[in-house]
């Protein structure tokens, strides 16, 4: 993930070593009485751990199953000694993520200083039990970042990164896709939802995936899909039939963390019901970024959505329909006016996501599981046109952290095994998973092998193969023109030769050929971009931009 646009920061260099970044650096929870709590992992293989009644298990698909239980304090540590090797796989990808985009020690140093200023007043947005849950975590996390922040200060700072990555919009991190159906429109009439989550912070931090089953002290059951050391929802149900997912929408880089989202939507699968409880949570947390939260309703057979904001706060519901689709603009009649908004849907390829899954949804009659993965895996265009592989106006844009279907009024879940959202759908059913997980000393998963929907066979093509191939040299390529190293005719090639139908490709072979000073072969290369579906209008500018130097040059 980079952080070009924390730079934003940089206007107020005199805040940073302000009382409030002391406070907050030196601020905990109440850990009154976690002396008494046992945090002894039992190792019973590689691949399974027990502490008490809570449990870790590896299953055959590389999903690692968690289950913990009690209060927060007791949950946190048991989830921080049973994930510790988790925890720190997915803090080494993002250090060495933010170690490579900003290289240089002086500014990282910098850097570190303006994320703890941009944090001071985290704490006072984060509902004590969350604080509470967090702490137990970070008992576990490595000590090799304390010179970043102290581990408790640090796993705060964690759950805030999905909104900063959805923050900087130039990054393009931001793609999520999801979309709800019922009635006439679904097989037997159930609820059905569908969502990928494209946040994509490296190809490491995707590597381990999380099925966690949780149990608290107060609320409701829940199960969601999650990583190492992370506590917040980004995709979960709980035993009630409500389901949580997010995506974001069109942000202004803020100037101080308060809640971050994906500790609202723990609140609602904790705490909610119903649709009029989740929004009742919502409306009474301040948030950050931009996000539209989708909840559904095994009971009242039916999916809204929460569309929150720094400033505003909107809710939006279908009318005299039984389908309702959310990429990452918001619909809700607040936004109606405002400028961000209306802008994304001009200028992004959020509205062309939007009209594509609703396309897709149009054609395709008695939607069940099955179905709706092959919605989430579909790569094409509008009308079905050719996109190229890892354009961001494709519904699957092949960098998914997971996918997720929900069949709430079955409290049954399908969560996508790697890579991508391409491989095994594994379903578990929340009501069985408990009882499995209560009778305590598995040894063995608790998914339900026969109800899963098989990986894409996409995957064992050559045209998935040179998309991987493609993606590793697309990042040299990147690299090498944004540091001023020398870039080769040959990689131009086959930058194209692998990826020849997205216009990316014939930009970044475009740009070799430049810097090579072959301004006539550049323009062909631009040129040819142009006649492919180019992202955003920001985009066809650059282009159109690189045309015009490369005519000047000739």
């Amino acid at each position: 993930m980079s952080f070009r646009g924390i730079g934003i920061l940089l206007i107020i260099p005199t805040l940073l070593f302000s009382c409030g970044v002391k406070r907050s650096l030196e601020q905990r929870p109440d850990i009154s009485g976690i002396e008494k709590i046992d945090s002894t992992r039992i190792k019973h293989s590689e691949t399974h751990f027990s502490l008490g009644n809570n449990q870790l298990y590896k299953n055959e698909y590389g999903i690692w199953e968690l289950y913990i239980e009690g209060d927060a304090l007791e949950r946190g540590i048991a989830n921080g000694s049973l994930t510790r090797e988790l925890i720190n796989h997915q803090e080494v990808a993002f250090m060495n993520k933010l170690q490579a985009m900003v290289p240089s020690e002086n500014y990282r140093e910098f850097l570190k200083k303006v994320v703890s200023w941009f944090n001071r007043k985290m704490y006072k947005h984060v509902p004590g039990e969350y604080q509470q849950e967090i702490y137990g975590v970070s008992r576990f996390a490595s000590k090799s970042y304390d010179d970043f922040a102290p581990a408790y200060v640090r796993m705060l700072y964690l759950h805030g990164a999905h909104d900063i990555g959805h923050a900087l919009q130039d990054l393009m991190l931001v793609g999520c896709t999801s979309f709800a159906a019922w009635d006439q429109k679904t097989q037997g009439g159930e609820l059905l939802l569908g969502r990928n989550f494209d946040f994509y912070a490296g190809d490491e931090f995707g590597k381990q995936k999380i099925m966690a089953f949780v149990k608290p002290d107060t609320g409701h059951k829940f199960m969601m899909y999650t990583w190492g050391g992370m506590i917040g929802v980004v995709s979960g149900m709980n035993e009630k039939g409500i389901t949580v997912t997010i995506n974001a929408g069109k942000s202004k880089m803020p100037f101080v963390a308060k809640t971050p989202i994906s500790l609202v939507a723990r609140e609602i699968l904790q705490y909610a019901g119903s649709t009029s409880e989740a929004i009742e949570i919502a409306r009474k947390r301040e948030v950050f970024v931009s996000e539209a939260i989708m909840v559904g309703s095994a009971e009242e057979r039916k999916a809204i959505l929460i569309e929150v904001s720094p400033s505003n706060f909107g809710v939006y519901e279908v009318q005299n329909s039984s389908e309702l689709v959310c990429s990452n603009h918001f619909q809700s009649e607040a936004y109606a006016d405002d400028n961000k908004n209306l802008k994304a849907i001009e200028e992004s390829h959020s509205k062309y996501r939007y009209d594509r899954m609703k396309e897709l949804l149009s054609n395709t009659e008695n939607l069940n599981p099955e179905k709706a993965v092959d919605i989430l895996r579909n790569r094409r265009g509008i009308n079905d046109v050719a996109l190229g592989y890892g354009n961001e106006k494709a519904i699957n844009q092949l960098l998914a952290h997971h996918g997720v279907v929900f069949k709430p009024e079955k409290r049954i879940m399908w969560v996508s095994a790697n890579p991508y959202q391409m491989g095994v759908f594994v379903a578990y059913d929340l009501e069985e998973a408990f009882s499995e997980f209560q009778k305590g000393n598995l040894t063995a998963s608790v998914s339900k092998p026969e109800k899963n929907i098989p990986e894409s066979n996409f995957i064992h093509t050559k045209a998935f193969r040179d998309y991987e191939a493609y993606r590793k040299l697309e990042n040299q390529v990147k690299t090498s023109l944004s540091e001023d190293i020398p870039v080769t005719i040959d990689q131009a090639q086959k930058l194209v030769k692998l990826n020849p139908d997205f216009w990316e490709a014939w930009y970044l072979a475009g740009l070799i050929y430049y810097e090579n000073k072959d301004y006539k072969n550049a323009v062909i290369r631009f040129k040819q971009a142009v006649r492919r579906e180019v992202t955003t209008k920001p985009d066809e500018e650059k282009i159109a931009e690189m045309i015009k130097k490369s005519y000047r040059k000739l």
